[in-house]
């Protein structure tokens, strides 16, 4: 028989199948509930009361002057296939992006330096929004060259996801820059419901990482995993990563957005990666 994992109070166990409780259980029991609900009463007076919105978050929080869509795709490749996928990605991904019949384009490719190790990045951005995507699609199911491509990089894979993406309204839009660069992609599951907010207080808070030009783009989740934000930050090297990181706490007000946005959090996570060959980020 399984090992049973609940049990029940000593309390419950007596008015389960023990003689009927007396006065004084009774008594005991009505004082706990009413200071319960008292507590509960007073503490709904100090509740944030949010206004309903009609809007939707990629309405809010996006940019209004484009219509750029953005794919992320996380492929963990077999550890003895890593050199021969990026040999076969950078044979193959650049065609699509010179190709102008085809409307997207490689924003950044990179393998994970520090975090999941034998994992390969891939950022790619859809100029006119989903139908952009659907052209993209439906002309790649005809296309033999990437069809192979597909064919032999899934021998290589142990494991693959995507996102849809949108860019937040205040980050930089991903621009190619020069190298040698090393990425820090730090990745936030937020609670449900706090999107807005987190928004909020990164549109005053990103003014305290531009003077390096370390911010490089900042996306929030459409179709996939809800309620991820992904921002991407570039550095030299680590060093300079602490650096820079280090003096954002001295400016006063980012000690301000840190407070606020972390109880919004319930999970994250950073890679530091480094761009492959063909990526425009180097």
């Amino acid at each position: 028989m399984a090992t049973r994992l609940c049990s029940i109070s000593a309390a419950a166990r007596r008015l389960l199948g023990g003689p009927r409780p007396g006065a004084g259980d009774i008594a005991a029991a009505a004082r706990f509930y009413s200071k319960d609900n008292e507590g509960s009463w007073f503490r709904s007076l100090f509740v944030h009361k949010v206004d309903p919105r009609k809007d939707a978050h990629s309405t809010l929080l996006s940019k209004k002057e484009t219509s750029n869509l953005y794919k992320i795709q996380f492929h963990n490749v077999k550890p003895e296939c890593l050199d021969a996928y990026n040999s076969l990605t950078e044979a193959v991904l650049p065609k699509l992006h010179l190709d102008e019949d085809y409307p997207c384009s490689l924003v950044g490719n990179w393998n994970t330096w520090y975090g999941e190790q034998d994992q390969a990045v891939h950022l790619w951005r859809f100029s006119g929004g989903y139908p952009a995507l659907m052209d993209c699609m439906n002309k790649l199911k005809s296309n033999k060259e990437y069809l192979e491509f597909r064919k032999e990089r899934s021998q290589m894979l142990l494991s693959r996801r995507n996102q849809m993406l949108l860019e937040f309204s205040f980050w930089n839009e991903p621009q190619p820059r020069a190298g040698p660069n090393i990425y820090e992609l730090r990745t936030y599951k937020l609670k449900p419901g706090t999107m807005i907010e987190w928004g909020n207080n990164w549109a005053r808070a990103i003014k305290y990482r531009q003077e390096n030009q370390e911010a490089v783009g900042g996306f929030f989740s459409q179709i996939g995993e809800l309620y991820v934000v992904h921002h991407l930050w570039a550095y030299k090297d680590l060093q300079s990563r602490e650096e820079t990181r280090n003096a954002a706490w001295r400016k006063r007000g980012w000690d301000e957005n840190v407070y606020y946005t972390v109880p919004l959090v319930r999970h994250m996570e950073s890679r530091i990666m480094i761009p492959l060959k063909i990526s425009p980020l180097q």
